[in-house]
């Protein structure tokens, strides 16, 4: 039996009680996304979206990332920490969305637009950040977007993020064509659906979905958006329908056990999201494998846009 089908047979409360004393040990932070899994985020120092958990990937002072999330998430916290060793448990945990952009094809639309301002989702490989003038985060896409308004923008890889900036602000945006899986399968029907089944809730939806979802929303944001929208209107609504992963709607409900809290659709799992486990964490921290790395060059071009979307967020 290997050490990792060892682990995998110990119980959560073990294993958690495994990874704390060796974060100590190592002196390393765990980085959790909120999609992971929920009995994942007990081990967490942070959890949060992708725009809060770069940030703190920035300002650490510990000697290991442990990144409970997906591939373009380790590497931008190794990109925005260099000298740290970044960990990403489960080494196939890839987001499709990122790798449907490839730096030699955006390198192409800038020499057709070398006018044009490149905005890149965060969702993307190392590769496409290093050819972005600036990176966003569904948290701060209108923001950033309006601070370019005056200008012609590439928006990658995300088009349904994009199209909402654009619509949202008037800019002169040409949209990469790529998108979420997960949110993109969200429809008007499903919509119709939900509300028919929960009739005078709220239905709030990520700016990632199709715009036949957000034009029907009561509100539209970010994941940690979402969750503050609840939590500041939680005693003032009769109810909720949440339009992104599956998970949110999971923490909503176990935060809020008695108000009326619904998934949109079923189907809105992301499944590479799923892929990280307690046991792969305690493992990835016991051996220190499936580091990330990038390649100096790619770093150093890629941290200027990072760090841009950094200061603009501030």
């Amino acid at each position: 039996m290997s050490r990792l089908e060892e682990l995998k047979m110990l119980s959560d409360e073990e294993l958690i009680s495994r990874i704390e004393k060796l974060k100590k040990e190592k002196n390393a932070v765990i980085l959790v996304h909120l999609y992971q899994n929920l009995n994942i985020h007990p081990v967490a120092d942070f959890i949060g979206d992708s725009l809060f958990l770069a940030q703190q990937a920035a300002k650490t002072d510990a000697d290991i990332i442990v990144f409970c999330g997906v591939d373009f998430m380790a590497e931008s916290a190794k990109i925005l920490s260099p000298n740290k060793k970044v960990i990403l448990p489960e080494k196939m945990a890839n987001c499709p969305m990122a790798h449907m952009a490839d730096r030699a094809s955006v390198r192409e639309l800038k020499e057709k637009h070398q006018d044009a301002v490149v905005i890149t989702y965060i969702n993307s490989t190392a590769g496409v950040k290093a050819e972005s003038d600036v990176i966003c985060t569904s948290s701060n896409a209108l923001k950033i977007v309006n601070h370019y308004q005056d200008r012609k923008i590439i928006f990658t890889p995300d088009k349904h993020l994009g199209n909402y900036c654009k619509e949202q602000t008037d800019a002169d945006i040409i949209l990469w064509d790529g998108h979420c899986y997960v949110h993109d399968r969200f429809s008007a029907d499903d919509v119709n659906l939900a509300k028919l089944e929960h009739p005078n809730c709220t239905l709030l939806v990520h700016p990632e979905s199709p715009k036949e979802v957000v034009d029907l929303a009561d509100f539209v944001g970010s994941t940690s958006q979402i969750i503050k929208h609840i939590e500041d209107n939680i005693e003032g609504e009769k109810g909720f329908i949440i339009g992104t992963e599956i998970e949110i709607s999971r923490l909503m409900q176990q935060k809020y056990p008695n108000k009326k809290i619904f998934q949109l659709a079923a189907h809105a799992i992301c499944k590479t999201m799923k892929m990280t486990q307690l046991h792969k964490v305690l493992y990835a921290l016991e051996t220190e494998t499936t580091t990330i790395e990038v390649d100096p060059e790619v770093a150093d071009k890629s941290l200027l846009a990072l760090n841009k979307m950094l200061e603009l967020s501030k």
